[in-house]
């Protein structure tokens, strides 16, 4: 096969980027000595493109020729010393954390762990099997849409009436709701969905994670899956079982926001920025792990073969990092300009709050980031205001532009609403 031809490119932004000509391609890796972009064609077949360039721990490289819905991965080479916290291995095939669209499964049945996983549960050993067919592959997205002169409703807080939902389970059984529409983003934005809500007044949609996300092991093993969807794969990819049967969940997506925008509904994320999908050092190496994981997640400082876990999850994003918190923030940027969402709600807040001491930091970069940032400080932000680490429980200190979750409130009135009388003075 001819080798493909290749330009330097540019080291921003991160992410597969097409521009018409071309796709520039950039992924960051601190730690790693060499990368290989890697293409996928219509059947599977896949070319290696070891990327020459770096700049700023970025590897860049523009692929001249390719477009919208090439699929690609990484493969990452460094060392592989988990005792040190490194954990590389560039026979596993990484998905893109700037995703915006993947295709294809997470396959428990291949060798998807950086050890020998089927041999022992010893995840110093290094795994040689390569992976890639049982690996989800990264799609480059077209960003066109005709947004027409959609607007957020800006529904002030006074105003605001939330309803939380899971994008499947509000329309999966509604009769009213055209059948190919039900459980997806089309469903949630179809007449019969947005007549519902404006009956009841809400003013806001809180859409659980819609983020692409990966059922854990133990899950699959017993029959089931994750259904809600707090394990995050990828923070810029809307989930493709939320699409309908051949649809484009970008694009769907896209057109559920304007839909209630126009009537007069605003759209809020719940986000999971506190853990992965990777869980402890056990668990598969599906992207950040592979990428850079003295980077992404927060090591123990006493042994870095093992992950802090503020999470219950396996596994912390180290949010103190500033690679970490760009993507944060990027991700957070991209939903609001490019899909118009309204704001956040962001699962286990104080996790991303912690500074390097391990303490919530009310004035931390965290905080400071979103503070100053033009777009992200205008938009809804929601607290969950508790995670599983010591002094996690932070409700009524979160910062100024900050509202938050009350967990003693909400179930008391949810005792109340069931006619639990015994509660009557806790609403006093």
């Amino acid at each position: 096969m001819t080798a493909p031809r290749i330009e330097p490119g540019s080291f921003h932004p991160l992410g597969a980027t097409s521009d018409g000509r071309g796709v520039n391609f950039a992924l960051f890796s601190e730690h790693a000595t060499a990368v290989d972009l890697c293409l996928f064609d219509e059947a599977g077949r896949e070319t290696r493109v070891r990327v020459p360039w770096r700049s700023l721990y970025v590897w860049h490289v523009y692929m001249p020729g390719l477009g919208p819905g090439q699929r690609y991965g990484w493969r990452v080479h460094g060392p592989f010393s988990p005792e040190e916290g490194d954990r590389y291995n560039p026979n596993k095939l990484l998905v893109d954390p700037y995703a915006r669209s993947l295709d294809g499964p997470v396959s428990f049945e291949g060798p998807i762990y950086g050890y020998p996983r089927d041999r022992a549960l010893d995840d110093l050993a290094f795994d040689e099997r390569d992976d890639a067919p049982y690996k989800p592959k990264a799609v480059v997205v077209d960003d066109m849409f005709d947004w027409g002169d959609d607007r957020s409703p800006l529904v002030s807080w006074n105003d605001t009436v939330v309803y939380e939902l899971h994008v499947k389970g509000f329309t999966k059984l509604n009769p009213a709701v055209p059948e190919a529409l039900r459980g997806t983003f089309s469903g949630l934005a179809s007449d019969a969905a947005i007549a519902h809500l404006q009956s009841l007044g809400v003013t806001t949609v809180e859409l659980m994670p819609i983020h692409e996300h990966l059922d854990e092991a133990e899950v699959i093993a017993r029959g089931a899956t994750n259904y809600w969807g707090y394990n995050t794969l990828a923070y810029f990819a809307p989930d493709r079982r939320f699409a309908t049967r051949g649809g484009d969940a970008v694009v769907e997506f896209k057109q559920a926001v304007k839909r209630l925008h126009g009537a007069g509904i605003e759209v809020v994320l719940d986000v999971v920025y506190n853990h992965t999908c990777e869980g402890d050092e056990r668990g598969p190496t599906v992207s950040f792990r592979g990428i850079d994981n003295r980077v992404y997640y927060r090591l123990n400082p006493h042994d870095r073969r093992e992950y802090v876990d503020y999470s219950g999850c396996g596994n912390t994003f180290d949010a103190t990092h500033p690679q970490v918190l760009k993507l944060l923030t990027d991700s957070l940027r991209y939903w609001v300009t490019e899909m118009h969402v309204d704001g956040f709600r962001f699962d286990l807040a104080p996790a991303l709050a912690r500074g390097s001491d391990g303490d919530v930091d009310h004035v931390g970069a965290f905080f400071a980031v979103i503070h100053q940032d033009p777009i992200l400080s205008r938009i809804k932000l929601i607290a969950e205001p508790w995670d599983l680490g010591d002094g996690g429980y932070q409700v009524g200190n979160f910062p100024i532009l900050w509202t938050e979750w009350n967990g003693r409130f909400r179930d008391t009135v949810r005792r109340f609403w069931r006619g639990e009388r015994a509660v009557i003075a806790d609403l006093g």
